[in-house]
Order: C-alpha cells, then structure tokens, then sequence
C-alpha cells in the first residue's frame, strides 16, 4: 500500500445526508446517537480511500459529544479532519452539523436551510489501515 500526498494534516472530507423519518427513534422524531457515529464511519472510510486506497478499519472513538438533536427531516453536513498520521493509524476529527431542518408546522412536506447551521455531533476517532 502506498501513501498518497493527500495524507497530510488539514484533509478534509465532507458528506450530506437527509435524515429519513424512518430514523427517528424517540419522540419528536429524535434519531439516536449512534446514527451519526455511523456517518462517521463512512466519510471515514473515504477518507481512508483518498490517503490510503484502502477502506481502513475503525480502531476507536475518542471524546464523543452529543451537542444538538438530530430529528428526521434533518440534513446533516459529516466532517472529516485528518488530524495525525501514523505508520498505520489515522487520528480524525468529526463533525456532524444540521444545515437543514424539515418545519412540518409550515406544512407536511416543508422544510428549509438553517441560516445559523447547528453542531449536533463531535469526536475524534482512530482509523488503521494496511502496511
């Protein structure tokens, strides 16, 4: 396996996802915390793809923070920092921020853009990959 230029401190990776009302868990259409740990998971593994060309494995979590609800109706932005590199370890820094909320007292289907996005979620976590 080769390291490509783009493993260097300061990489960032960036997905959107629109959170499906089949996801809400809790009243008030809340979504449990381990939806975002999994968005995580994925930007990720594509940052790993980008640095690595490998998928990599995830090692651990590191001070998780649940900050705001994620609600179904939510787009959420998921974040990946590459913070450190390591012979084989990856130290990345997430964030899951909402920048889009449904408003279902506008109407059944509205929704709109956040003028203010809200940090719902952060971490740090240890991905590795192959020698």
């Amino acid at each position: 396996m080769t390291r490509t230029a783009a493993c260097e401190p300061g990489l960032r990776i960036t997905h959107r996802r629109y959170v499906a009302y089949s996801h809400a868990h809790y009243a008030g259409n809340l979504v449990d915390g381990a939806y975002s740990l999994g968005l995580f998971g994925d930007v990720a593994t594509e940052l790993c793809i980008v640095t690595d060309q490998d998928e990599g494995l995830f090692a651990s979590y590191a001070d998780v923070q649940f900050r705001a609800p994620v609600r179904a109706g939510d787009i959420l932005e998921v974040t990946a920092e590459l913070v450190k590199v390591g012979t084989r370890s990856r130290v990345i820094e997430f964030t899951a921020t909402v920048v889009g909320r449904g408003t279902p007292e506008a109407g059944v289907s509205a929704a709109s853009m956040l003028d203010e996005p809200v940090v719902a979620t952060t971490a740090t976590g240890t991905c590795v990959v192959p020698l």
